[in-house]
């Protein structure tokens, strides 16, 4: 099992001390669509988009590490995340992505090891800005090995929600209310250097079948603890919801496109790869679930 934990590149330290969290498709249809309207609607958008000015924020969940060619293997930040994909697809006058595999709220304004903090990348005349945040502060890898291993001793039953609930208190739950302030705090910051920007906050995709199901085979979670994640999951979603809601953001949904693509499902359907993945970070999406990623990142902004 420890073996297995290793394939987690935001639990293994990297050169940059990160001891945590750490479209051919999509664009043949965007082009289909841009081509189908006349020449004078088209006009406007085309300035927008070259007056456009991106900047992607985030943790691994957004840098993408082992997929793709990695521009930033320290960071984990490759050329196929969905902030590359939506940045080719708008081909903006600018394009910064900064996110890092391990980066927590902390990273956002101090350093983490080598890399600058990540908003120093944000400017007055910045227009569109993407922020995947929160997994680390939750400790979500922490929080999922120790149900893996506990899943491996006990397959029946909920030994880790038990074990994240033993004095009558949920203490995730308590975690997912202690995040919500600081990702407040981000927004906050991003609109105070960047006030031109549009602000979408970019939530997590489908780790577990939404159905309550498992594969134990597969990831060696209980039977009772694995809808106990999707439940901790949905719930740190709705949180960041409130959170884009109350602080100027809009929140992209990137967990119901993808239900039906958790890491139960077999090769090609699945969008998020199980721990021992051969083709990207364990437990972390896919180049798939990148593209879906990028495809509710593009509706959010009207491209």
């Amino acid at each position: 099992m420890k073996a297995r934990l290793q394939q987690f590149p935001c639990i293994r330290p990297g050169r940059r001390a990160r001891h945590r969290l750490g479209a051919g498709a999509l664009t043949l249809a965007l082009g289909a669509l841009l081509a189908s309207v006349p020449q004078a609607q088209a006009a406007p958008r085309e300035q927008a988009a070259a007056a456009e000015r991106y900047v992607a924020l985030g943790d691994s969940y957004t840098s993408g590490p082992r997929l793709g060619t990695q521009v930033d293997s320290a960071c984990g930040r490759s050329d196929v995340n969905y902030p590359s994909l939506v940045a080719r697809a708008l081909t903006p006058a600018s394009f910064t992505d900064v996110s890092c595999s391990g980066a927590d709220t902390t990273h956002m304004t101090g350093p983490q090891g080598e890399a600058p903090p990540q908003l120093d990348a944000l400017a007055p005349d910045t227009t569109l800005v993407t922020l995947g945040i929160g997994g680390n502060d939750l400790d979500l890898p922490a929080l999922l090995g120790r149900c893996i291993v506990l899943g491996a001793l006990l397959p029946y039953g909920a030994p880790c929600k038990t074990s994240y609930t033993l004095h009558g208190t949920d203490e995730v739950t308590a975690r997912i209310d202690g995040v919500a302030p600081k990702v407040d705090a981000v927004l906050d910051e991003i609109h105070r250097r960047s006030p031109r920007a549009r602000v979408l906050l970019v939530g997590y995709p489908v780790i577990l079948p939404e159905d309550g199901g498992n594969c134990h085979g597969t990831v060696s979670l209980s039977s009772g603890d694995a809808p106990w994640i999707r439940d901790k999951e949905k719930q740190f979603n709705e949180m960041l919801a409130r959170s884009a809601a109350l602080h100027g953001a809009r929140y992209v949904d990137t967990y119901t496109p993808s239900v039906g693509h958790d890491l139960c499902k077999p090769a090609g359907t699945r969008w998020v790869e199980p721990a021992d993945s051969d083709t990207t970070a364990g437990l972390h999406p896919n180049e798939a679930g990148h593209r879906s990623a990028a495809a509710a990142v593009l509706a959010a902004t009207g491209g």
